[in-house]
């Protein structure tokens, strides 16, 4: 069994969209200076968030299609839309993406100081960017993604699409259920999606063995190992081969009690206009709000029923 054809073509376009992305990203990387790494970053820093930042819109901006298509109307659904925009310019927890994209560099340029040869420390630097990029690319998707269906009362919970080429991690987890207000296990570079479940639409649920069953010896290879492949062909259970939780995260979990984000909340931004609270800071043009914007993780955390995410959602500038 499988996610519908839809659902598969929805995840299948992002991955896309987050590998192109990161291929422009890295672009950039091939023209630092390695003998001035750090300021001729900075110089390239304005173009990277461009490309970044584009790729998260366009992710973003896919998901009422998507539904729409989808779903068709839903007559008890609010009458905001999804704000793509809200979603740019931070990564999935809710960090800068300015300060995101200078972790390459810093990495780059520790490993020199240690007396790793720049060659090496460059490559190290440029797997990171990838990483950061497929992944802010990918977590503003599925938080769009998150947000639409929280915003149709329809939708009851989700179902995890992962594909044949995805890691263990994912493959266990394939075809799991969850409400609509739960956060989306994933590790850096996952590019896993969702679907939306409702009355009318239910689709038909992957289970990880068929998944396994209809991958190449080269992608059991790759995503279980010599030993987990041999094991798992021979009949052993996979959720017991593969620990499921291992390495992933939801985009609300970085070590932080609460996932805000200070994007968008001076008197400009439409979650500041709704915050409101505005106090001056030090180097800010505009006003901003002293009250913490939460990410759309945690208001799936903390809200205590669809209503009360959907007012968290308008009041945190995420729906229109």
């Amino acid at each position: 069994m499988s996610p519908s054809p839809e659902a598969v073509a929805h995840a299948e376009a992002r991955r896309r969209l987050a590998e192109a992305t990161s291929r422009a990203a890295l672009q950039a990387w091939h023209q630092v200076d390695r003998d001035n790494i750090r300021l001729s970053w900075i110089a390239l820093l304005a173009r990277v968030l461009a490309i970044v930042g584009g790729g998260q819109l366009a992710a973003a901006k896919s998901t009422e299609l998507w539904l729409d298509t989808l779903l068709g109307d839903d007559p008890d659904r609010a009458s905001e839309q999804l704000n793509p925009a809200a979603l740019v310019g931070v990564d999935g927890s809710g960090r800068s993406l300015t300060d995101v994209l200078m972790a390459p560099m810093w990495t780059a340029l520790r490993m020199v100081t240690e007396g790793k040869p720049v060659a090496q420390s460059m490559v190290h630097g440029q797997s990171l960017l990838d990483a950061v990029v497929r992944t802010a690319v990918a977590d503003a998707g599925r938080a769009a993604d998150q947000v639409g269906m929280v915003s149709r009362p329809a939708v009851t919970s989700y179902v995890r699409v992962v594909e044949g080429g995805a890691c263990s991690r994912c493959i266990v987890l394939a075809g799991r259920q969850y409400g609509t207000s739960s956060g989306f296990l994933r590790h850096p570079r996952c590019h896993c999606g969702m679907e939306p479940v409702t009355r009318e639409h239910t689709p038909r649920t992957q289970d990880p063995r068929e998944v396994f069953e209809a991958m190449s010896p080269k992608q059991r290879q790759a995503a279980f190992g010599t030993a987990a492949t041999k094991a798992i062909e021979a009949g052993a259970d996979i959720g017991q081969v593969v620990n499921a939780r291992r390495g992933m995260k939801t985009a609300s979990v970085y070590g932080r009690d609460l996932q805000i984000t200070t994007e968008g909340t001076t008197r400009r931004g439409l979650a500041g206009q709704r915050l409101k609270n505005f106090e001056k800071v030090p180097g800010v043009r505009y006003r901003v709000s002293k009250s913490p914007r939460l990410m759309p993780e945690e208001i799936f955390r903390i809200a205590d029923g669809r209503g009360h995410a959907v007012r968290l959602l308008r009041l945190n500038g995420y729906l229109i």
